[in-house]
């Protein structure tokens, strides 16, 4: 046999991550690393900046991976640099001094659950402006110090980054994150093995890692399937943000809601207000049920009553489609143990997610937050009352404009988003401590003792620290897709730091229109190319990888800027992200927005605009609607001129063209000897002193302590006293009112229909008398007259009868009711079930019409 000259089988690699030992004088470097804290305060950023710039910026501002690549010697070498340590020291008792403070116990302690997180750019679990509200929103409550505990995902691969082709076409590119290297600590028991939850699916199990993310003082919690325990199949539950498909995304549901409780209840972590941040974490209140249900021996709608108590749903979608409906044979799949859990019927179990109870539609995971939770909110005022219109066909014996969902208008993190330039500015001119007073506007109103040069000088800092931004880091992206090297070098030479820098970056859905200022190109091209007042637009944004649309629009856009008289004047940069977004609504002169009307929940990178002098031109949707102030930035009208899209779109357009040639342009350009505009300044300070105070997170929060999170709280602890003496009491009435509702009549309705019928004058009183028979029912109910009148700004007005007397079973009710205003009206009476103890009617929303 002739000997083989080599042999070898294939080896199997395995990780190993050496990196360097903290000398012990540097121990708290790690410690600060593993808390965002150094997110949103620039002490901490300057002192790792401090260690390695170069480093620091190769890591993409990441002090994990700071500390484990250094070099020993380094490090060796800060242990004895005695300025340094004092750094340090100076940082790190700052950091002490916030942790230590113990929770606000006057405020309602929060369970907060959200798909995505957006805190840093360093750590991957967020697509857009969802997840970067939810950021916001635990790193404010961090700074309120309120007792609040947040429930996510630790995504292997996150959302995508970001490349162009050569064509301009989006390129999603899903990189896996080592997790060693984030601000992540995992869970272990005491026996020092890694924490596992099981989560019971429908017929099998599902184990997942428990992760820890501290926010501050706030815990952020965060599930893991990627483990060796589970399938493939179950593996992949936390591998992407919105990847996958429709069974993919309600096992990530179920995880979220059914996972998220049963972590809770494995760390023994209960609160007082348990809050859905979109109808992904919907599930959460089905496992709170089964828990009530299985642990204190109530029955279904005892439960629910104490479920109710306690939760809040919270919606940022403005149309139906945009919200996540399941095929009864999927939900099934999943859910078809929950009903003996519960103690009702599958049908019913499926009815709670339909508006039509009974009918075929599919679950909807917002109808059952909605039938689940006590409160709602949209996000806008305006988004409020579009969400009213939306879920009207939950409720269908009220009006829209009757309902009990309201909205708290979101903001942005201030700390987080204001350029360290700009905070150190606020500082100094207002007083450092005014963080903690930054809802206040009469704290902001003191930008107007500042001198117009100050204002200037911070705001050209920015915009050349963006333009150097760009020129560093795109160079190479640009180079790789545009092919031409001379081109790439022309583009770079053309950024002017001192032209008017328009800024839109934003998801690249279709509704948000970002092809608009393409309208018309010879008419933009002379705006952009006017030598003496020079304007540049820079677009940035991502495109979900389904949505055909907006990848059209990213590569039309694309197209447009390499034309001869756009090269260098319109500007796309790729893989929009935190860090990207900081550098651009803090550089740019005026944040472009300019939806379809009215599409935009809220949107929030105009208000990290405002909190960095940056002027908002927008359509009056969302939040701009109600931050909108004369003289303080720009506003295309909220009314439809044209109902055809596309003539609106040119409307839209041509409107935005002549503000920019008329108005915008010329202010920017009248500058003074000193190379500024007073006027523009003066702009800048009205946006500083009437916006930016409305549209923090520290505002938002508050909001929803007074409107919802107190309120709940206090009704939670009245629900479940005296173990649950309230929930089964009403439980109770509800179920006896509802089964004699059909008994109920309408004995007498005394209107007297034949003068009514020639009409009444303004001034005219009118008697009304009603008689009901409850028969069998015992419970209350009430009257009330609804007129509804369609040609008026108030649709519908109701006036409720008084109760007079009670004859056995039978129930007397009169109004004088006084015609106040003149026009055509309709009216009826309405009949519903009384009880001072639910909170609203949407609560027990049962209605019988007077048609008698």
């Amino acid at each position: 046999m002739k000997i083989k000259a080599n042999y070898a089988n294939e080896p199997v690699w395995k990780d190993i991550n050496i990196h360097s030992k903290l000398p012990q004088e540097l121990k708290v470097l790690d410690e600060i690393a593993h808390n965002l804290w150094w997110v949103w305060n620039y002490e901490a950023t300057e002192l790792f900046t401090a260690i390695d710039k170069t480093l620091w910026q190769k890591t993409e501002g990441n002090p994990i991976v700071l500390l484990q690549q250094l070099p020993y010697k380094k490090l060796e070498e800060l242990s004895k640099n005695k300025d340094f340590l004092a750094q340090v020291d100076t940082v790190y008792a700052k950091f002490r001094a916030y942790m230590d403070v113990k929770p606000d116990a006057t405020k309602p302690s929060v369970a907060y659950f959200s798909m995505e997180y957006g805190m840093t750019n360093v750590l991957k679990i967020y697509s857009g402006g969802l997840g970067v509200l939810a950021g916001d929103y635990i790193k404010e409550a961090s700074d309120m110090n309120i007792n609040l505990t947040a429930v996510g995902f630790l995504y292997r691969y996150g959302y995508f980054t970001q490349c162009l082709s050569m064509d301009g076409q989006q390129i999603a590119n899903y990189e896996a994150q080592k997790f060693d290297t984030l601000p992540v600590e995992q869970l272990f028991e005491a026996d020092g093995q890694p924490m596992i939850l099981e989560v019971p699916y429908a017929d099998h199990k599902v184990y997942s890692y428990i992760w820890r993310v501290n926010v501050g003082r706030v815990s952020l919690y965060l599930l893991d399937t990627d483990m060796e325990m589970n399938s493939e199949w179950d593996r992949s539950i936390t591998h992407q943000l919105y990847g996958g498909d429709w069974e993919n995304r309600i096992k990530q549901e179920y995880l979220l809601g059914v996972g998220g409780i049963l972590m809770l209840n494995k760390l023994g972590i209960k609160k007082q207000v348990y809050h859905c941040n979109e109808g992904h974490a919907a599930l959460i209140n089905a496992q709170r049920l089964a828990d009530y249900i299985a642990n204190d021996g109530l029955t279904f709608n005892q439960a629910l009553e104490v479920v109710r108590s306690s939760a809040l749903y919270t919606c940022h979608t403005p149309v139906p489609a945009g919200h996540d409906y399941f095929e009864e044979g999927l939900f099934s799949k999943y859910m078809n143990k929950f009903p003996a859990k519960l103690g009702i019927s599958w049908q019913e179990l499926m009815d709670m997610g339909r508006a039509n109870p009974g009918s075929e539609e599919k679950f909807s995971m917002s109808v059952f937050a909605l039938n689940t939770c006590q409160e709602a909110n949209g996000v806008s005022l305006l988004h409020g009352l579009v969400s009213q219109k939306m879920f009207a066909p939950v409720w269908k014996g009220y009006f829209p404009e009757e309902l009990h969902v309201s909205y708290v208008t979101n903001g942005v993190h201030m700390p987080t988003w204001a350029a360290s330039e700009w905070r150190k500015f606020y500082e100094k001119n207002f007083e450092k401590n005014f963080y903690n007073d930054q809802s206040n506007p009469e704290v902001w109103e003191k930008i107007y003792n500042v001198q117009d040069e100050e204002i200037w000088e911070v705001r050209e800092t920015l915009k050349k620290r963006l333009v150097s931004y760009i020129r560093e880091q795109f160079r190479d992206n640009w180079l790789k897709n545009q092919g031409d090297p001379s081109k790439v070098v022309s583009v770079l030479e053309k950024i002017n730091p001192n032209a008017l820098l328009i800024g839109f970056g934003r998801r690249f859905a279709t509704y948000k229109r970002a092809h608009l200022l393409f309208n018309d190109l010879e008419r933009l091209s002379k705006i952009v190319n006017n030598p003496n007042y020079p304007v540049q637009i820079i677009y940035t944004g991502k495109a979900h990888p389904a949505d055909g649309g907006g990848q059209g629009l990213i590569k039309r856009i694309v197209e447009i800027s390499r034309m001869p008289e756009f090269l260098g004047k319109i500007i796309f940069l790729e893989n929009y992200d935190m860090r990207l977004a900081k550098r651009l609504i803090s550089g740019v002169d005026i944040w472009l927005n300019t939806p379809t009307r009215p599409l935009e929940a809220s949107g929030t990178s105009g208000e990290k605009a405002e909190m960095n002098g940056v002027l908002n031109f927008s359509v009056l949707d969302g939040w701009w609607y109600e931050g909108y102030r004369e003289g303080a930035g720009w506003a295309l009208t909220e009314k439809r001129t044209y109902d055809n899209q596309d003539y609106q779109d040119q409307l839209d357009a041509s409107t935005i063209y002549s503000m920019l040639e008329s108005e915008i342009i010329p202010l920017y350009y009248a500058k003074n000897s000193k190379g500024y505009s007073p006027e523009w300044i003066q702009y800048i300070k009205n946006s500083i002193a009437q916006i930016a105070p409305h549209y923090t997170t520290k505002r938002m929060f508050e909001d929803y302590i007074e409107r919802f999170y107190s309120k709940l709280a206090t009704r939670s602890a009245f629900i479940i006293a005296n173990k649950f003496e309230k929930a089964k009491e009403l439980a109770a009435w509800k179920e006896e009112v509802a089964s004699h509702w059909d008994e109920l009549e309408v004995v007498s309705i005394n209107v007297d229909d034949a003068k009514l019928s020639k009409g009444m004058e303004v001034g005219d009183i009118k008697h009304l008398e009603v008689v009901i028979d409850r028969h069998e029912m015992q419970g209350f109910v009430g009257v009330e007259l609804v007129v509804f009148t369609p040609d008026s700004n108030r649709s519908v007005a109701v006036i409720p009868l008084e109760f007079v007397k009670q004859e056995g079973s039978k129930v007397y009710f009169n109004a004088d009711v006084t015609a106040t205003e003149t026009g055509f009206s309709k009216f009826s009476f309405r009949i519903y079930p009384y009880n001072k103890d639910i909170p609203h009617r949407m609560d027990f929303a049962y209605v019988k019409w007077a048609n008698k």
